[in-house]
C-alpha cells in the first residue's frame, strides 16, 4: 500500500492541473465576452467537447457505454448545467474574477440544502451549521447594503445554485450511466442547446483568428479540469483535495490583478475563507461518518 505522502503529492499534481484549467477557462471566457455572447461560447465549447469525447470513446472502444436509458434525466441535467454555465460565463465577463470564483464555491452549500428535498438525504445539525457558515461567507463577499449588487455578482451566485442542481442530478445519473455516457450526452445536448440559443436572433458570430484559440481553450480546459479533479479524488480523500481546490481563489485573484488590474479585495478573500470553512466542515463530517460506518461493518460483533 502506498504511504499517504506520495498520494498527497500525486493529488496535488492533478489539482494544479485543475486550477490551471479553471483559471485558463475564466481568462478565455473574459476575452471571448468581447466578441461572442455566452450562448455562442457555450455552443463552440460544446462542439469542441463533443469532438474530444467522441475521439476518446473511439480510442478506448467504449461507445457501447453510451446508452439512451434515462434520456429525460440527461436532458434535465444538461439544461441545468447549460443555464449555470451561461450565467458563469456572463459573470466572468463583467465581474471581478475573484468574486466569481468565491461565489462559485457556494455550490456544495446549496447541495447540502437541496439534497434532503431531491435525494432524500438527511439534513444533520452539522450540515446545517456548515451551510450557515457558508452563507455567512457569502455576506462578506457580496456585502449587501455596502455597495449595490452588480448583475455579474448576482449571476455568479445564481450559477452556483444551478451547478448544485447539476451535481444532484449527476449523482442520480451515476446509478444508471457511466461517466463516458454522461459526458457524451452533456456535450451533445449542450451543443444543440447552444446552437438553438445562439441562433435565436438569427445571428451567430463566426470565430476568427483572434477568438478561435480562446474557444478551443474553453472547450479543452473545461474537460481537463474535471478530469484532473476526478483523478485527484480517486487518489486522495476529499479532505485533502478540497483545500487544494480552494487554491483556485488566490490564484485567480492574482491573475485578475495582473491581467485586468482588478484589486485584491480583502473582504472577498475573507468571505471565501469562511465559505471554505463551511465546505470543509461538511466534507470532514461526511468522511467521519463514512469511517464510522466502515468500522461498524468490519468490527466483529
Amino acid at each position: 500500500m502506498e504511504s499517504a505522502s506520495p498520494q498527497v503529492g500525486k493529488a496535488a499534481v492533478w489539482m494544479i492541473g485543475a486550477i490551471a484549467s479553471f483559471s485558463s477557462m475564466a481568462v478565455a471566457g473574459r476575452e471571448l465576452s468581447l466578441y461572442h455572447d455566452t450562448f455562442e461560447i457555450m455552443m463552440y465549447r460544446s462542439f469542441v467537447g463533443f469532438v474530444v469525447v467522441a475521439l476518446v470513446l473511439s480510442a478506448t472502444g467504449k461507445w457501447h457505454q453510451v446508452k439512451t436509458e434515462r434520456l429525460g434525466l440527461h436532458a434535465i441535467r444538461n439544461t441545468l448545467h447549460f443555464t449555470g454555465q451561461n450565467l458563469w460565463f456572463y459573470a466572468v465577463g463583467v465581474a471581478p474574477l475573484a468574486q466569481v470564483f468565491a461565489l462559485e464555491f457556494t455550490q456544495p452549500i446549496w447541495v447540502i440544502l437541496l439534497s434532503p428535498l431531491l435525494l432524500k438525504e438527511r439534513l444533520t445539525a452539522l450540515k446545517m451549521t456548515a451551510a450557515l457558515i457558508g452563507f455567512a461567507g457569502v455576506l462578506f463577499v457580496t456585502r449587501p447594503g455596502a455597495a449595490p449588487l452588480s448583475p455579474g455578482i448576482v449571476m455568479a451566485a445564481a450559477s452556483a445554485i444551478f451547478f448544485a442542481f447539476t451535481t444532484i442530478t449527476t449523482k442520480k445519473l451515476t446509478r444508471f450511466a457511466s461517466i463516458g455516457c454522461i459526458v457524451f450526452w452533456l456535450t451533445a445536448m449542450q451543443a444543440i442547446l447552444g446552437t438553438a440559443a445562439a441562433g435565436f436572433d438569427g445571428q451567430i458570430t463566426i470565430p476568427n483568428a483572434q477568438t478561435a484559440p480562446f474557444l478551443l481553450l474553453v472547450g479543452l480546459a473545461g474537460l481537463l479540469a474535471h478530469f484532473c479533479i476526478t483523478n485527484a479524488l480517486a487518489i486522495a480523500p476529499a479532505t485533502i483535495v478540497i483545500p487544494f481546490d480552494f487554491a483556485r481563489l488566490p490564484t485567480i485573484a492574482v491573475v485578475g490583478m495582473i491581467l485586468y488590474h482588478e484589486p485584491i479585495d480583502h473582504w472577498t478573500l475573507l468571505g471565501a475563507a469562511i465559505i471554505f470553512a463551511g465546505i470543509f466542515l461538511n466534507v470532514w463530517s461526511e468522511n467521519r461518518n463514512s469511517l464510522a460506518t466502515v468500522r461498524n461493518v468490519t468490527t466483529p460483533k
